[in-house]
């Protein structure tokens, strides 16, 4: 389990490929994987992967990313040099600042505009109709694995709307997202377990 509050951001090393996966080498220049061990779960851009190899000098820490994997989220697009966000899982008895995230991905949704205003950003992104049914006001999303209050809902244009701090700006690869970029986007499993159990209620009545 995540909180959505990202650690920090560190870029990808390298990238080689496999018979049905591939492999993501991430730097290690803030320290974030200093404890971490071979089986663990990490948040990278949101989806929860598991380290399979750690280099001697901790200086590189990779992840194998099946291809369906690959094929939902935005993991498909990384490069070398790209940044990733980087959260580790959670630990019985930490501060938990967010909202439970599980790393497990719904697909990638596109930011349809950006717009500054002062040190804030203002995001407005397309989820599919299918998922809209999912997101209130003042609910929350977990975009690229940040976990981000819901300021606004258009069901007729299939958007919503989040607004960044300067904070999560500093911390995170947010800050260098485009008009047309995707980012991978979560649904609150609480509310997905509420939304689909009242529908199959109903569904059942008719």
């Amino acid at each position: 389990m995540y909180t959505g509050i990202v650690m920090g951001v560190e870029h990808i090393r390298n990238i080689q490929l496999a018979d049905g996966y591939r492999t993501i080498f991430v730097s290690n220049t803030q320290g974030l994987f200093d404890d971490v061990f071979i089986g663990a779960s990490v948040a990278i851009d949101g989806v929860c992967l598991t380290v399979t190899q750690i280099s001697e000098d901790l200086q590189s820490i990779a992840f194998d990313i099946s291809d369906v994997s690959n094929a939902l989220t935005t993991l498909q697009f990384l490069q070398k040099d790209s940044p990733v966000n980087v959260e580790r899982s959670f630990k019985v008895g930490m501060e938990n600042g967010g909202h439970s995230l599980y790393g497990h991905i719904e697909g990638m949704a596109q930011i349809k505009q950006l717009q500054h205003h002062g040190a804030t950003l203002h995001l407005d992104i397309a989820i599919p109709a299918e998922k809209m049914k999912y997101f209130f006001h003042k609910g929350f999303i977990g975009l690229h694995g940040c976990s981000l209050t819901v300021n606004n809902v258009d069901k007729a244009q299939h958007l919503i709307s989040v607004d960044l701090i300067p904070e999560t700006l500093r911390l995170t690869n947010l800050k260098f997202l485009k008009q047309g970029d995707f980012v991978n986007f979560e649904i609150d499993h609480t509310t997905r377990t509420l939304v689909d159990t009242i529908e199959g209620i109903y569904a059942n009545r008719l």
